[in-house]
This record gives C-alpha cells, sequence and structure tokens, in this order.
C-alpha cells in the first residue's frame, strides 16, 4: 500500500513536471535578461551599472588590503619584548622590517624612539597608527557615496520615466492606451529597482570594511598599549 502511494506521488510529479515543461516551451513565462534591463532603463541604468563595478572594485581592494594588515604574528610582541630587555634594539627593528604590516610599523616607530621621553614616544605611535588607517581607509568614502547616491540616481530616473509618460499621454490625446504609456512606467520602475539595489549592495559593503577597520584599529591600540608598557617594565 505504502509503495502504491510512492509511485502515485511520483507520477503527479511527473506529470506537473511535464506541465511545467510545456508551458515553458509554449513561451507563456516571460524573461528579462540584465541588458533588456538596462537598455529598458536608459542611460541611468548604465551609470547605475559603472557604479556597481567601482563598488566591487574598491570593497575587493580595501578587504584584502585590510585583511593583509590585520594578520599577526602571535610571538611577535613576546619577541619585541625579549629583545628589548636584551638590549637588542636592531635585532628588535629588523624582526619588524621582516614583519612588515601596520603593527610592526607602529612598533618601528616606538623602538626607533627609545630613549626618549615617553609621552614623546607615544605621541609618534599614535600618529603612526593613524596614517596606517588613514592608508588602509582609502577609497571607502567612495562606497559610502555611492551608498547614498544610487537611490537618488534611481528615483531620478523614475520622475523622468513618469515626465515621460505623462508627456506621451498629452501628445496622444484621445489616442490614449496601455502601450504608449508603458515605456515610460517601465523606465521608472526599472530604474527604482536598480538604485535601490546598488545603494544596499554599496551600504553593506561600507559597513563590513567599516567593521575589518574598527576591529584592526583595537589591535593597533592594544598593541601600542603592549609596547609602552614594555618599556614601563623594569628589565628582567
Amino acid at each position: 500500500m505504502v509503495l502504491n502511494s510512492l509511485l502515485q506521488i511520483q507520477g503527479i510529479v511527473q506529470d506537473t513536471i511535464g506541465d511545467v515543461a510545456g508551458v515553458a516551451g509554449g513561451h507563456e513565462f516571460l524573461s528579462l535578461s540584465v541588458i533588456d534591463l538596462v537598455i529598458k532603463g536608459g542611460w541611468i541604468m548604465a551609470l547605475l551599472g559603472l557604479l556597481s563595478l567601482i563598488t566591487i572594485y574598491i570593497f575587493i581592494d580595501r578587504y584584502l588590503a585590510i585583511s593583509r594588515s590585520s594578520r599577526e604574528d602571535k610571538n611577535f610582541m613576546n619577541m619585541i619584548r625579549d629583545h628589548i630587555y636584551d638590549g637588542k634594539i636592531e635585532s628588535a627593528l629588523e624582526l619588524c622590517h621582516r614583519e612588515d604590516t601596520p603593527i610592526a610599523r607602529l612598533i618601528t616607530k616606538g623602538l626607533s624612539r627609545i630613549g626618549k621621553p615617553l609621552n614623546d614616544i607615544h605621541a609618534a605611535i599614535e600618529n603612526t597608527g593613524n596614517l596606517e588607517v588613514a592608508r588602509l581607509e582609502k577609497n571607502i568614502a567612495t562606497i559610502s557615496t555611492v551608498a547614498s547616491t544610487a537611490p537618488m540616481l534611481g528615483f531620478l530616473g523614475t520622475v523622468i520615466g513618469m515626465i515621460i509618460a505623462f508627456y506621451d499621454m498629452s501628445m496622444a490625446g484621445n489616442n490614449i492606451d496601455i502601450q504608449l504609456l508603458s515605456s515610460g512606467i517601465y523606465q521608472a520602475m526599472i530604474t527604482t529597482v536598480g538604485g535601490l539595489i546598488v545603494g544596499i549592495m554599496a551600504y553593506v559593503m561600507y559597513n563590513i570594511l567599516v567593521a575589518k577597520i574598527e576591529k584592526l584599529i583595537f589591535l593597533l591600540e592594544a598593541r601600542a598599549s603592549d609596547f609602552m608598557d614594555v618599556l614601563n617594565e623594569p628589565a628582567h
């Protein structure tokens, strides 16, 4: 009995798949390609496409750069501490040059200031950290601009599309039909959707990068504090 039920279900599924295939073969389903949407949306959709490509490029570039800069050898600070206690400042500097990360460059600046007042050392490290963060934040503001501008461009396309639709209505007189209005209304809807999609994408990417930079800033502050603690500790 169970076998008969399974066979009946299988037959229903096969019939349904066949019906769907038949409908698709009869072209009863409408499909729109991305190219069709861009063409119908006009120059605003082309501009939105360009902005999306720029945003994706900047996001990938900055994401990889921040990820590389966030790498850290867990024994790095321990080795720096040992070199300082042993008076091997040159060895510590060589270790920093090999690491070549924002944290290493931060420590390099501190090592080059050893012998000066601690406040001066701390100020030099803080300035170096600010420069490193500014370097990693390069072009991120562009993504924020796209996130706020793309929806506005989409709404501009909506207004232009509606103007075209009403203009066509005024020129048609008493011969108004749905096909006459479809072009302008279609452009209005497409650009709105396109602007929102690009804006949301840029907004998400921007926040991902900001979160990673904030995490790196916290790491830089922690390592700067560790370095100052080493200078304040008596040698073993």
